[in-house]
């Protein structure tokens, strides 16, 4: 079985593996080179009078030319045409745009139900199939210009991303669908940076709960679905994206931890598909739902198969909206923000903690310590970037993560990281607003081991910094310090359709804003024991959201909480602060 699908602006291959191309002539013997060339040849002015409008023919004429020249191929299948300079030139711009037109396509291999069990044997075929198409199309054209090139580039000329995946019994209620005919993915093989460009660069709205299962004879089409099992902290929620989607859903890779096979052989804790008919959504008041099946103990979530949900953040979200709900149901609180582990020359650690809303400058102020690159920071650990979870434990309040991975705004990493993890990362939309990456940047062992949390933040992006707003406050005070968190107040990046001030309680509408009385008296609780444990509890004053501090506001956070450590003069920090502030206004 193989099944090449274009769908937009990517290009799948759908095999068994029972039968791949070994060499360039099985490749373009193949009927996915055709499809390849008959959808070139449907986007393409005819070039100079060649019969481009003929797919067959360029077909038939591609494929001798990978073993002879163009002159005898031409003589044999268009003996009127004139060989000249000018048809060897045209000739190989045509297949230099072909080339190019393939390249631009997103590009995956699925092996489905193969009966190899070697996964070096599947790390090898993606390797040999970017390697054929490589091979074909150097050959071609040098025996169009009888010219060999002087520089090889080894590009991902074939597929930018391969994945293993098998169906299954899940044991999931008959009632669900089809579930058991999803291929679940085993393994995943990226050759970054992997490049993509999702229709939509923004989420709205948030996730609500509905009375009735989605699934429920929604008529989904599980030849149209993969499954992505995801371990998000300790929790496995396997999540089913659509074919449509499978540019984000393989990101999913970058963020998250990919279930072994002892973790996909128990239940998953959650469910949720990504891509449905619209029919599973009539009568909701909003399309980005989940269900709490109290009989079956699961969490379904879902969102339409539609253009206008084709954003990560819809995806990341949902899943980390699942995670929160169960958390809480567990007693512990689910904080939206980041936790640092910084260690001193001197031997002094801290585990850091900032809460806050997308764009609050959570990850910017990690990033801040990197670019500082002082000789006093011995080691910076990243515990979590964007979710955890908070347990009292007789060792205190202890903090646990979600994703191995992170998911940020290209524009507020510092050039040269970004750069430095190009390789293995996934950037989305780079030429929009919002782009973004998404790169690993910890691991199960460290989101899992629970941390005592020292400093507990709330990240203020939208507040100016002077003698009685101090870039690091404390609170003294539970219920001053429950109000500013709970108030959630942010400026608004861009990262969503709000724009300006905004609130949302806790900066957290991923599960506590939806049950929001149970999650009153869980934070109320963990404020209590954070203080009596003493866990400095505060805000952190980033000024991410105002113009002009986008760099040196997660800067002077960062030199903050160094002072607070113990490093450097705070007298030095503020007035360096307020000199900043004073030229920014003068400007």
């Amino acid at each position: 079985m193989n099944r090449l699908q274009i769908l937009q602006k990517m290009a799948l291959l759908w095999t068994d593996a029972s039968w791949l191309p070994q060499t360039t002539e099985d490749l373009l013997s193949n009927s996915a080179f055709e499809k390849v060339v008959r959808a070139f040849v449907m986007r393409h002015e005819p070039f100079n009078g060649l019969p481009c409008a003929d797919s067959a023919f360029i077909i038939k004429m591609l494929r001798r030319l990978e073993k002879q020249p163009l002159k005898t191929v031409m003589a044999e299948l268009a003996p009127d045409m004139q060989f000249n300079q000018e048809l060897i030139y045209d000739v190989h711009q045509l297949v230099e745009s072909l080339y190019d037109f393939w390249r631009r396509y997103e590009r995956f291999l699925i092996v489905i139900n193969s009966t190899s069990t070697d996964h070096k044997a599947f790390k090898d075929t993606v390797t040999h199939m970017n390697h054929l198409v490589r091979k074909a199309y150097r050959e071609i054209c040098e025996n169009i210009t009888s010219d060999r090139p002087r520089v090889y580039r080894q590009l991902a000329a074939g597929f930018q991303a391969g994945m293993i995946a098998r169906t299954g019994k899940t044991g999931l209620p008959a009632e669900y669908g089809r579930i058991d005919e999803i291929p679940v993915i085993r393994q995943v093989l990226l050759n970054p940076p992997l490049i993509i460009d999702p229709p939509v660069n923004k989420r709205t709205g948030e996730f609500i709960e509905v009375d009735r299962n989605p699934l429920i004879n929604s008529g989904f089409n599980p030849r149209q679905f993969i499954c992505f099992p995801a371990m998000v902290g300790e929790l496995r929620i396997d999540v089913h994206f659509h074919a449509q989607f499978i540019n984000l859903g393989t990101t999913l890779c970058n963020l998250f931890e990919l279930a072994d096979e002892g973790a996909q052989a128990k239940k998953p804790d959650a469910i949720y598909f990504f891509g449905l008919p619209g029919r599973a959504f009539k009568g909701f008041a909003e399309k980005t739902v989940f269900f709490d099946d109290r009989k079956n103990d699961l969490l379904i979530g879902a969102v339409p198969l539609a253009e206008s949900f084709g954003y990560f953040g819809y995806l990341k979200k949902m899943v980390l909206t699942l995670h929160n709900i169960i958390m809480m149901k567990r007693g512990r609180m689910p904080v939206h923000g980041a936790m640092f582990k910084i260690e001193l020359s001197g031997g002094k650690t801290a585990n850091i903690l900032v809460l806050g809303d997308t764009g609050a400058g959570k990850s910017e102020t990690i990033e801040a310590f990197r670019a500082l690159g002082s000789r006093n920071i011995k080691k910076l650990t990243v515990i979590f970037d964007d979710m955890g979870s908070l347990k009292i434990t007789d060792k205190g309040v202890m903090a646990y993560g979600t994703e191995t991975g992170a998911f940020v705004r290209l524009d507020d990493l510092s050039p040269g990281y970004a750069f430095g993890n190009i390789d293995r990362s996934i950037i989305m939309s780079p030429h929009r607003t919002n782009a973004r990456v998404v790169l690993p940047v910890t691991t199960m062992t460290e989101i899992l081991r629970g941390r005592h949390v020292d400093l507990f933040l709330y990240a203020n992006n939208y507040e100016e910094v002077d003698s009685a707003h101090p870039v690091l406050e404390e609170f003294k005070d539970i219920d001053q310090a429950l109000n500013v968190f709970r108030e959630g107040t942010s400026m608004s990046k861009g990262t969503t359709t709000s724009t300006g001030i905004v609130h949302s309680y806790f900066a957290n509408v991923f599960g506590p804003s939806q049950f929001r009385d149970m999650h009153e008296k869980i934070a109320h609780k963990i404020f209590q024991a954070m203080l009596a444990g003493g866990t400095m509890i505060g805000q952190l004053r980033t000024r991410l959201g105002i113009d002009g501090y986008q760099s040196e506001g997660p800067k002077a956070a960062a030199k903050a909480l160094l002072v607070r450590l113990g490093i450097g003069s705070a007298t030095d920090q503020n007035s360096r602060a307020d000199q900043r502030q004073t030229t920014q206004q003068e400007t």
